[in-house]
């Protein structure tokens, strides 16, 4: 017959095991897509005149399609960096502009860290992948990373339990080469080769992450190319692409990456269909910056890629959420990258103090149906010699770009979402505050290194 001790020690094994099954079936898979330079009128939900995208389409019927989601950069590795942090990029240093090709600084601080080869996303400052493995996830990122190319800064030193990619901000999508000499395809820690096209390369892994961890709560990033230049459509293997004409656009080839980019989207979503995981997973589809001035269609929208009007900032957001979200809505609400951290981290009930995030919780925000809220915003980037920044508190947007010479807009996005009548001369009482907000953010988002 057991004793009192023994029957105390099975009790508190099965309290112990019926806990973890209890966490197990509250916390969802979580499925983030990224899209790349993918702009706000890119998609068939968003408005595009000509291209079919009927499998992000329907996950937007299925789900909740944001009108007023930022990107925290104008470009793609600050976005990448306040996703992982969870924080605005400027407190990591040296990330407000994309990590240039064969691993160059494009700015003051950026060339300081390039030189002592410190460019890139430490990974102490990283809290999504580590947080979310301490919460009992597998986690995998499968694409681009564009957060370091040195060792040191590489996906599985961050946590990611797998990776599959390129370390740098695009490549060929055929063989895969970026334009230096530097090798940056990786499984993990080691270099490899593959034959296909990059954006089904990308799938492919993706799936077959879903389909080894489909019985444990796994958070998924499929970190897409497309459609970024160079611009290649699936059908353009011969097609010679190098650095004569690496960024020429090419309209017809653009529509083709964005519907195949649709297509592959369409595959992961069909996976959670037959291993029955679509009512335990979250779907979160998003661009991490406006799209490429010559290629996207940005809708109304004014500006592009690496500027911080609208159209560089503005983006395509979709989540889905069977049974817990309400599907076929549209939200107003306005909202940034981080929020998306945050959102993941409560999902999971991860333990990351709330100080140390600087987002807020977008996804609760649905499942409570709370009335929307006006926020306050800011962004800056730099390249060179050029700053952007701009604030939004509620519906007025400051903007000021320096370049040799500066020049400053103030606009209400309320009336005035194409940024066409600036305000800012009529109002200089209102400029003078949201100026002050923006002086009184770079002070308190000083790089930690």
């Amino acid at each position: 017959m057991p004793t009192l001790r023994e029957l105390a020690q099975l009790l508190m094994s099965t309290l112990t095991v019926l806990g973890l099954a209890t966490h197990a079936a509250k916390t969802p898979n979580v499925v983030f897509i990224f899209a790349d330079d993918l702009g706000y009128g890119d998609l068939g939900c968003y408005g595009h005149p000509q291209a079919k995208t009927p499998h992000i389409d329907r996950l937007a019927k299925e789900g909740v399609l944001f009108t007023q989601h930022y990107a925290n950069g104008p470009e793609c590795s600050p976005t990448r960096t306040a996703l992982l942090t969870g924080r605005y990029q400027q407190r990591a240093g040296g990330l407000e502009c994309a990590i240039g090709t064969g691993n160059v600084g494009r700015y003051d601080e950026a060339i300081e860290l390039a030189k002592k080869r410190q460019l890139g996303l430490p990974a102490k400052q990283s809290v999504l992948p580590s947080a979310l493995k301490k919460a009992g996830y597998v986690t995998g990122v499968f694409g681009k990373w564009h957060l370091g190319y040195e060792p040191q800064f590489n996906p599985v030193e961050h946590g990611w339990d797998e990776f599959f990619g390129y370390m740098g901000g695009n490549v060929h999508y055929f063989n895969h080469r970026e334009l230096s000499d530097l090798h940056v395809l990786f499984e993990g820690r080691l270099p490899v080769y593959r034959k296909g096209y990059m954006t089904h390369l990308i799938t492919d892994s993706s799936i077959e992450f879903i389909e080894r961890h489909k019985e444990k709560p796994f958070f998924l990033f499929v970190s897409h190319e497309s459609p970024h230049f160079p611009f290649q459509g699936p059908g353009d293997e011969k097609k010679v692409v190098d650095e004569t004409n690496w960024m020429e656009a090419d309209a017809k080839t653009y529509v083709a990456m964005l519907e195949d980019l649709d297509s592959e989207v369409g595959r992961i979503l069909k996976t959670l269909q037959q291993k029955n995981l679509q009512k335990e997973t979250i779907v979160i589809f998003v661009s991490d910056n406006g799209g490429f001035a010559k290629a996207a269609h940005m809708g109304p929208l004014k500006g592009a890629k690496s500027s911080t009007l609208e159209g560089g900032i503005r983006v395509p957001l979709i989540i889905r959420w069977p049974g817990r979200i309400e599907a076929g809505k549209k939200s107003d609400q306005v909202c940034a990258t981080f929020d998306l951290t945050r959102s993941i981290l409560n999902l999971a009930e991860a333990k990351v103090p709330a100080k140390n995030l600087d987002g807020i919780d977008v996804i609760d925000h649905l499942v409570k149906k709370n009335p929307d809220f006006k926020r306050t915003l800011y962004w800056r980037g730099k390249r060179g010699i050029r700053t952007w920044w701009a604030v939004r508190d509620g519906d007025l947007k400051y903007v000021r770009k320096t370049e040799g010479d500066t020049e400053e807009w103030l606009y209400d996005l309320s009336k005035d979402i194409g940024e066409t009548n600036d305000l800012s001369k009529a109002n200089p009482t209102q400029v003078a505050r949201l100026k002050k907000l923006l002086t009184n953010w770079e002070k308190e988002v000083q790089p930690i290194r």
